[in-house]
């Protein structure tokens, strides 16, 4: 037991967060997540089996979490008691040593070797993941605000001590050190960590860990305001955990707290650029992209897709029927806080905010900025043309790595509707630095320190009605037209699971088209792209 006292009735004013209170759309995403949460739950050992099908039937802590929540928001036969007992096991499996740089964080999964083990090496993001203390903190917190009343005073205090941990083991966190890349900019964790700090430090009369909270959360206020924007920008995942935060921001604090003053108007504008960025006909948000698991919303599961659900209804959102079966499927498991949240969020928002997602209404262009230090050198420029049948977006940067902060930037997307799919085709990062130009129909591409060696490599969407491609005129639903100082003869390859010169990405099969620099090139290397749908 840590040494303090904590008077259990002093948590909040329990509402009770029922599903028979939520509109039809968030009662069946609820429904519909459990549903699938309760087939893949083991209740012999008190935790959801991996999600990932391919795991030999390891079980995995941060999902069982997230079942937890849904167990105590359904309150069904004994669904207290079995969140009391993943409860328990989540913490019992939590890093308690705090010599350790993963001190706070809980363990991938209760089969795990012990980590810093000879055999078994102490990796940040793989061994063991930093950002599941706000993850699971989150959503303990969620637990105590929302469903306290429904656990025992034991479980109610265990979750308290395990937070203030949590709160703890994030403190030794900081950029740039020990092979850790939490720096204000990297939002979703970032707005996590500032609550979960603030948030415990006041309710453990914690003054240093409440200062710790408000302090770091206005260095991602001060980021936020220099743009309006987020500094990790426009991912149909993660947009969706930033929203998340805000949410508990809005929600969970008292009147005092930047977080709780600040983090409506964030959440507005957030969702404002959201609406600027979703096309409901292609049921997918427009690049770029600062980082994605997909190239289509309509085949994998994002965090996004689950918020439209909630507000949209599924069949206008990107889901399919069953989400289980879509790529990037275990964030599925977010079902249950999105619904428990849903409601809480939108009372930040506008009424009738979400009439504006139904249908697209108009062709226009969207223009913002956003600023991601230390990996931008610059505030990035990004500019979204968007039509019924086409969309173009592109970033302007100057970065310290290739590929952005995560390596997963997407800084030119195209997308357009065919008779059968949407389909996308993706500028693959190889500069440090981009200028690109967005206009209706058209992209203006150059490398400012490019050379003679620079390569502009675009994977392609495969089509259902064309399998097989020779080149970029074989493309379903449009042509482009390329033109600048390239070599106008390109290659084509294939990323395939069974073969084809390249692998697959993000579970995606794609076709490549690469268009390298004319022998003895000098000068700026530089591409255009223009598009017609057919």
């Amino acid at each position: 037991m840590l040494p303090y006292l904590w008077v259990l009735v002093s948590i909040c004013a329990t509402t009770l967060a029922t599903p028979s209170s939520w509109s039809p759309d968030v009662q069946q995403l609820f429904g519909d997540s459990m549903k699938w949460l309760d087939m893949n739950y083991d209740s012999k050992d008190g935790y959801l089996y991996d999600l990932n099908t391919q795991e030999a039937l390891r079980h995995e802590t941060r999902s069982s979490a997230w079942y937890a929540l849904g167990l105590l928001a359904r309150n069904e036969n004994n669904d207290v008691a079995e969140a009391e007992k993943i409860i328990g096991n989540v913490i019992g499996g939590q890093f308690k040593n705090t010599t350790q740089q993963w001190y706070g964080t809980y363990q991938k999964y209760p089969e795990e070797p012990e980590v810093g083990s000879p055999l078994y090496a102490a990796k940040i993001y793989s061994s063991w993941d930093p950002n599941w203390r706000g993850f699971v903190g989150t959503t303990f917190i969620i637990i105590l605000e929302e469903y306290s009343e429904l656990l025992s005073a034991e479980t109610q205090q265990l979750i308290l001590d395990s937070l203030v941990h949590t709160a703890i083991g994030d403190s030794y966190r900081n950029g740039g050190q020990n092979g850790d890349n939490l720096y204000p900019s990297y939002s979703n964790p970032a707005i996590m960590r500032a609550f979960v700090s603030g948030w415990v430090g006041r309710k453990t009369n914690d003054q240093n860990m409440t200062s710790a909270g408000e302090t770091y959360a206005n260095e991602i206020i001060a980021l936020f305001n220099k743009t309006d924007t987020l500094s990790e920008f426009n991912s149909a995942t993660y947009t969706g955990v930033s929203v998340f935060g805000l949410t508990l921001w809005s929600s969970y604090l008292p009147e005092d707290s930047a977080m709780s003053q600040m983090g409506p108007v964030m959440l507005q504008k957030t969702w404002d650029a959201i609406s600027q960025l979703w096309h409901p006909t292609m049921k997918n948000m427009a690049g770029p992209w600062d980082r994605t698991y997909g190239y289509d919303m309509n085949r994998y599961v994002s965090i996004m897709a689950l918020w439209f659900w909630a507000y949209l209804g599924r069949d206008a959102s990107s889901l399919i029927n069953q989400p289980h079966l879509m790529s990037h499927s275990p964030d599925y498991a977010w079902g249950p806080l999105v619904a428990v949240l849903a409601d809480t969020q939108a009372k930040h928002l506008p009424d009738n905010f979400f009439n504006q997602f139904k249908t697209f209404d108009k062709e226009r262009t969207f223009t913002a900025q956003a600023y991601y230090p230390p990996y931008d050198l610059e505030i990035r420029n990004l500019t979204t043309w968007m039509s019924e049948k086409l969309t173009i977006g592109g970033m302007s940067y100057n970065q310290t790595s290739v590929g952005g902060p995560a390596g997963t930037t997407n800084p030119v997307v195209v997308q357009w509707i065919t008779d059968q799919e949407i389909a996308f085709l993706t500028l693959r990062p190889s500069e440090k630095a981009l200028q690109a130009e967005v206009s209706p129909g058209k992209v203006v591409l150059s490398y400012p320190s490019g050379n003679a060696d620079s390569k502009f490599q675009f994977i392609a969407t495969t089509f259902k009605g064309r399998k097989t491609l020779a080149g970029i005129k074989h493309m379903q639903g449009i042509s482009m037209t390329p033109s600048g100082n390239i070599n106008m003869a390109y290659v084509t390859k294939f990323a395939g699971d069974n073969g084809g010169e390249l692998s697959p990405s993000n579970t995606f099969e794609y076709w490549s088209f690469t268009w390298s620099m004319p022998s003895g090139f000098t000068g700026v290397p530089q591409l255009t792209l223009e598009f017609e749908v057919s």
